[in-house]
């Protein structure tokens, strides 16, 4: 088990890549801080699932976007675990607007969630975090831009400077990477129509769309030891969809 006797912190972990995350986590031995804010029962049934299999997992609600509220969360986990060793910055929204749809208050509250919650949720694991890693979820949307979300992009491309910046400050001692999932089967693409997701499929060199647990994959890999000499790198998870 990699990570035996290490404690994660998984922000929005309650559904898709997060809670893949958490579990995945668990299964290799760490004590996990499931994150939420609203979906209590999902990340219920995470725990559930967690200690089913034998790993060990809390609930830590909190607004990725509220320092208090995250910072009371990373306090809490440390207490319990002894330090933080891993952060996951996985929280977001996507809100899929056109531009002629997204308000200013549309625009800040999606920066908010995605860019200035994942600043937040690394300033609030830091302080107990006398070594490990860091991993934040980017996308590939902030490479490629798209006509349906552009706050979203600019936030998940924001993620990137955020990732080299804290690479470059906190070396040697904690490592900061990120992962950029391409089309990955999650909330995002549950309003797809059959035909739309068999487009998506058509578009990706491996002719599939993702599943979370291959996000989770990447994420353990960069977190763990295996890639004790990597640091201010994104690592795309999106079969072939782009690549660059």
């Amino acid at each position: 088990m990699r990570f035996r006797g290490k404690t994660a912190l998984i922000t929005g972990a309650s559904r898709g890549i997060g809670a893949a995350t958490a579990i995945s986590f668990a299964r290799e031995g760490a004590l996990v801080g499931i994150n939420y804010l609203r979906s209590e029962r999902e990340a219920r049934e995470v725990l559930k699932r967690i200690e089913k299999e034998g790993g060990e997992g809390i609930l830590l609600k909190a607004d990725v976007s509220s320092e208090r509220e995250i910072r009371y969360a990373a306090d809490t986990l440390s207490e319990v675990g002894g330090g933080i060793d891993i952060l996951v910055a996985n929280a977001g929204i996507y809100q899929r607007k056109k531009v002629d749809e997204i308000t200013a208050e549309m625009w800040r509250r999606t920066l908010e969630v995605n860019l200035t919650g994942a600043f937040l949720s690394a300033m609030a694991a830091l302080p107990h975090m006398r070594s490990g890693a860091m991993v934040f979820v980017s996308s590939q949307l902030a490479f490629r831009g798209t006509p349906h979300g552009m706050d979203y992009a600019a936030s998940k491309a924001g993620i990137l400077g955020l990732v080299k910046s804290l690479a470059l400050e906190l070396a040697p001692e904690i490592r900061v990477n990120a992962v950029s999932p391409g089309y990955i089967d999650t909330d995002i693409l549950s309003g797809d129509t059959p035909e739309k997701r068999r487009r998506r499929e058509e578009e990706v060199p491996l002719k599939r769309i993702g599943r979370p647990e291959e996000v989770a994959s990447a994420i353990l890999y960069l977190a763990s030891d295996d890639a004790s000499y990597i640091t201010g790198v994104c690592l795309d998870v999106n079969g072939g969809l782009y690549i660059h």
